[in-house]
């Protein structure tokens, strides 16, 4: 009989490694969802605001049910460890930052990180980071929630439900695409790619 997969292994089988960048969206999502009293959405009864694009995000699609096709989930480029949860069925919303550490990475741990980021670390110096990597993850994911993020209760953003529009096609390349980014240059309907920006310095 084949073991169900624990959470952690669902998002670390998604994203393709672990991380800590993974694990700060693994914490984020729990915390979100219990601060909301749901489980995973099924649709779109829940949304997510994430304000950065890093490795955290995909564990917050695998665990709230908020993913970027289904459109419940929005891209903020504030570059902060930050999500947003809310709930459309009850109106709550919380939004849990990460805090700043103030406690400095170990001396080898640091040498480490910048030989692998240069790729010039050799493979015993891998297996010790990869164990080093390990065993900070593992502490992460098992430290007390308000040591690590602030969960703030804030106003429901006005994210409406993901719409499908209709699909015009292009005059310039001919390709098919969505109504709402279409361009009307000269009585002709032009998509994104095909539009050139009119500017005279204004915004």
């Amino acid at each position: 009989m084949c073991r169900e997969k624990t959470p952690w292994e669902k998002c670390v089988e998604f994203h393709g490694h672990q991380c800590m960048g993974l694990a700060i969206g693994f914490r984020q999502a729990f915390i979100g969802l219990n601060a909301l009293g749901v489980t995973r959405a099924a649709d779109e009864e829940l949304f997510a605001v994430v304000e950065n694009d890093a490795c955290g995000v995909d564990a917050i699609q695998v665990l709230t049910g908020c993913t970027l096709g289904k459109g419940n989930l929005i891209y903020k480029d504030a570059g902060k460890q930050a999500v947003t949860l809310a709930n459309r069925k009850s109106g709550k919303a919380v939004r849990i930052l990460r805090k700043l550490g103030n406690k400095p990475d170990d001396e080898q741990y640091t040498e480490l990180k910048a030989k692998i980021s240069a790729d010039s670390a050799s493979e015993e110096e891998k297996a010790v980071w990869g164990t080093l990597q390990k065993d900070r993850i593992e502490k992460f994911l098992a430290a007390p929630a308000d040591g690590l993020f602030t969960v703030t209760e804030v106003t429901m953003p006005g994210i409406e439900p993901a719409r499908i529009f209709q699909t015009v096609v292009c005059s310039q390349c001919g390709e098919p695409f969505a109504e709402v980014k279409a361009h009307l240059v000269e009585g002709k309907i032009i998509c994104s790619d095909c539009n050139e920006t009119y500017t005279r310095g204004w915004r």
